[in-house]
């Protein structure tokens, strides 16, 4: 049978490590900034080549900005992110769009539908050059 001392030391014990572990937890689970310039690429259902430029800002939880393509310029109207995930909401000419981001590697990359068409997008975050402030194409 354990001693009442015992008893209490042990559990002081588990009240520190849990005190301790929780802020790591938190703090592994954070996620970063996701505001910033990407480049790359998307295919369409047909298969074609679209050429992507996206400006995204991420201000107290809520996604806003432009994606720019060979395809025209879509305005981003929402989306969210967790520590693994960005997902966008576009607005494609009058019809919602969506884009669901993974990080892998330096890369994003994921799949985006609007209306009847969609397909894989691969993103990369890179620096604005001087003079393509608004990055267009």
């Amino acid at each position: 049978m354990m001693s009442r001392k015992k008893f209490g030391s042990i559990r002081a014990w588990l009240v520190m490590v849990l005190a301790l572990a929780l802020p790591c937890a938190v703090l592994a689970q954070k996620k970063s900034d996701a505001s910033g310039h990407y480049e790359g690429s998307a295919k369409n259902a047909a298969g074609e080549l679209i050429t992507v430029k996206l400006d995204l800002t991420e201000k107290d939880g809520k996604m806003s900005g432009m994606i720019r393509s060979s395809h025209g310029d879509f305005t981003i109207t929402g989306g969210s992110q967790t520590s693994e995930e960005i997902k966008l909401e576009f607005d494609a000419n009058g019809s919602a769009g969506t884009i669901t981001l993974k990080a892998a590697d330096d890369k994003w990359t994921g799949t985006w539908s609007a209306g009847d068409d969609g397909g894989p997008v691969e993103v990369k975050k890179v620096a604005v050059a001087a003079g393509d402030a608004k990055g267009k194409l």
